[in-house]
């Protein structure tokens, strides 16, 4: 009987903070149709003439500020990979089961996450994109990358995706419990708290792309949970970019009016992202922070992403098992069943 692969897949990292690191990572990004829908020969001059250019450079100073000197790699990378061994380790008694992590730009990719697993015995594979909500520029696009790492496999695994758990109650649970417990480290009380989750242009939304409502239902299940109203948790959309409609509100802009409304105390979470990652850390943690304060607040914490603490692989190895009972054959060298507790609910089997 053959192993089961659980491959958690992020969006990926840069290898160093230089140019030409920075150039080959934002090129294969970029270049993504999922993620720039633009074409033609006036977008081709513009992509490699001006921002292959000049945005490695600016996106090289940013992510210098958040480098992970001591591994010398990105926050997602060190962060992703701990996950990945956490998670293994609450499978450890399990041996048919197998963990790994791949990016969906950048390295380790989703094809050498494959090839890993297979070369180890892997029948069976479920791939988890750790996106809570869905969108065709994010799952859409990594799962784009598994079917074409799994068009060059003679002898492709049975395999399975892990659907979006924006309104899963173990993920707003998580959500709530980190919030509840940075607030009561603070010194000061927050006023409002932020829901700042990554924007889309309001065209990917028209075409039929999922991804607004999805956070809109995030935040108010944790609403709901904190028992908060509107106006203490308010849903705004960071990372807005280029001359096309985004849907909004802009995190920046709401933050710089709320400070100037009088709103001194401000908290602000992400909960579209599974890991911390140059979105967070430095466009919120350090760009947003600095102009609320400019602005004239007082006080802004930032929250971090659930990450590798014990409450993210709790909510992770949840979702494993539900997907895991449900699709696939776990079975000891003796042909033992795998036993895991009971599930609340399954999904349906992608082949």
């Amino acid at each position: 009987m053959g192993k089961i692969g659980v491959l958690l897949i992020n969006l990926g990292t840069p290898d160093a903070t230089d140019y030409w690191s920075m150039r080959r990572y934002l090129k294969q990004f970029l270049s993504d149709k999922r993620v720039i829908e633009a074409k033609g020969p006036v977008w081709w001059l513009v992509f490699n003439a001006i921002i292959l250019t000049k945005k490695p450079r600016s996106s090289g100073r940013a992510y210098d500020l958040i480098w992970n000197r001591e591994l010398d790699e990105s926050p997602l990378r060190t962060i992703t990979r701990a996950q990945s061994e956490k998670l293994a380790t609450g499978f450890a008694d399990q041996p048919n089961i197998v963990v790994d992590w791949s990016m969906r730009y950048g390295t380790p990719s989703i094809e050498q996450g494959v090839a890993r697993l297979t070369d180890q015995g892997c029948d069976q594979v479920l791939f988890f994109p750790l996106y809570p909500q869905y969108s065709s520029a994010t799952t859409g696009s990594a799962m784009d990358a598994v079917f074409s790492a799994l068009k060059s496999l003679r002898s492709q695994p049975t395999i399975r995706a892990v659907s979006p758990y924006f309104d899963h109650s173990c993920y707003i649970d998580a959500l709530a419990e980190s919030i509840l417990a940075h607030h009561t480290n603070l010194t000061w009380e927050p006023e409002v708290t932020i829901a700042s989750l990554h924007g889309l242009p309001v065209d990917f939304i028209a075409k039929g792309d999922p991804y607004q409502s999805q956070c809109e239902t995030t935040v108010n299940l944790l609403r709901k949970k904190l028992g908060l109203k509107d106006w203490q948790l308010l849903l705004t959309y960071q990372s807005r970019s280029g001359r096309s409609e985004w849907i909004g509100p802009d995190t920046e802009e709401t933050i710089v009016r709320m400070a100037q409304d009088g709103i001194k105390n401000l908290s602000i979470i992400t909960p579209g992202f599974s890991s911390d990652c140059i979105e967070t850390l430095e466009e919120i943690g350090i760009r947003a922070k600095q102009k609320f304060i400019d602005a004239g607040g007082n006080n802004c914490a930032v929250i971090p992403c659930l990450n590798d603490s014990d409450l993210s692989i709790a909510m992770l190895e949840k979702l494993v098992n539900e997907n895991l009972f449900n699709s696939c054959k776990v079975l000891s060298e003796e042909s033992e069943p795998f036993s895991v507790r009971p599930v609340e609910r399954s999904f349906a089997m992608s082949n």
